[in-house]
């Protein structure tokens, strides 16, 4: 029978030896000097011998390799193979690990290191699975994700009256299933079930002034904004050019030519994954070149005001409307491009041209093969100079005339 001391002061040999304690176990000491504690036994029905690994010493004491000694004969007087057992264990362990490899959250987030989009749609995206699926479904596996299951949880998000969040976590939700499904990790998508089964959201529009004269009061206003110089600047651009609030505050001085008066965005930063070309009016390029000695040498034309390696706050222009006193329900940064849009439109300017400026996405294929970056460049850029000069005459309180298209 072996004691602590002697299992502690065991030392290795040429081979491989045995030192033998009771009831089957013993201490088998190897030539590098690792010491294996070992059960010998019968296995139940058979009578053939087999050896059960009982760990490592010091790892595991020679109290614990008795305890688990005694474990296993516990099981042998129940006819049970104490060994079967344990790969049995393991095997059932293993099965649960690659479950988990297929549970909603872990191939959503699989789904999402995959996707090729506009950095806050990615961001969307993770926070509409994260906040309000990932929590209800997300440790489930995918073949328990039934229809039910996600309904109660798009239901939760319903209540709290969030009703386009709720959409928009079925449709991502769906999204994932039918990757997955591709992956050979799904057979079905539950969302194909749910038609019709959440409230369907109101229409919300961006609140924007189209009214020529209070849109001349909100210009005098950004004039007057006493806040940062460069999120005046900012202030200043977004009516001129009427790009989404992203690509306004995340624009990158790499991107721009002020000689040739022209902006290119590259399609990584655009929401339909196209590049746009922005032409500059002379109100435009003086702006950016007011500005650009001071954050010119850095990267972003409109950094943060915490670090210059990182652009302007997605709340930075919203929260200067606020301080000149446009609510939310009457003014915000991406209102600039309704507004321009509005206008333009009603002062007959060319429908696709207007809409080629704005990098809306084409639901008309054959129309979409002609509206790239460059299509109507030249009447584009007689239309965003055109626009700023009728924005100066608001501004400046003269008689709204509304400018018609130049022909050319």
């Amino acid at each position: 029978m072996l004691t602590p001391s002697a299992v502690a002061n065991a030392k290795p040999q040429a081979k491989p030896y045995k030192l033998a304690d009771e009831r089957g176990m013993y201490l088998l000491v190897k030539p590098d000097g690792a010491r294996w504690w070992r059960f010998d036994y019968r296995r139940p029905g058979t009578g053939k011998r087999n050896t059960l690994s009982l760990g490592t010493y010091p790892d595991v004491s020679l109290r614990k390799a008795r305890e688990d000694r005694d474990d296993a004969r516990k099981l042998l007087a129940d006819g049970i193979d104490p060994g079967a057992q344990r790969q049995e264990v393991k095997a059932a362990k293993a099965a649960a690990v690659e479950a988990a490899g297929d549970t909603f959250e872990a191939v959503a987030r699989a789904w999402l290191a995959r996707q090729d989009c506009a950095d806050i749609t990615l961001r969307k995206s993770r926070w509409i699975l994260e906040t309000f699926l990932f929590p209800e479904i997300g440790a489930l596996p995918l073949a328990q994700v039934t229809p039910r299951a996600l309904l109660d949880a798009l239901r939760k998000v319903e209540e709290t009256g969030k009703l386009e969040t709720a959409k928009r976590a079925k449709i991502k939700a769906g999204q994932v299933f039918r990757w997955a499904i591709l992956e050979g990790k799904a057979e079905i998508d539950p969302t194909a079930s749910l038609r019709g089964a959440l409230k369907p959201p109101k229409n919300k529009h961006h609140a924007a002034i189209t009214d020529p004269a209070r849109m001349g009061e909100l210009l005098r206003a950004i004039d007057g904004f006493t806040g940062q110089f460069v999120t005046l600047c900012a202030l200043k651009l977004a009516p001129l050019v009427f790009v989404r609030p992203g690509e306004l505050r995340m624009a990158e001085w790499a991107e721009f030519d002020l000689d040739a008066a022209v902006w290119r965005i590259p399609a990584q930063r655009m929401k339909m994954k196209a590049a746009h070309i922005v032409p500059l009016s002379a109100q435009a390029v003086a702006i950016l070149r007011d500005l650009q000695p001071l954050t010119g040498e850095g990267r972003y034309v409109f950094p943060g005001l915490r670090t210059v390696n990182r652009p302007m706050s997605e709340n930075t222009v919203n929260a200067a409307l606020r301080r000149l006193g446009y609510g939310g329900d009457e003014m915000t940064g991406h209102g600039f491009r309704s507004m321009a849009a509005s206008r333009l439109n009603e002062m007959g300017w060319n429908a696709d041209a207007i809409e080629r400026q704005l990098a809306h996405a084409e639901s008309n294929k054959v129309r979409e093969a002609y509206t790239h970056a460059a299509q109507y460049l030249d009447e584009r850029t007689r239309m965003m100079q055109a626009w700023a000069d009728y924005l100066d005459g608001l501004r400046a309180g003269g008689a709204v005339v509304p400018f018609k298209r130049k022909a050319g």
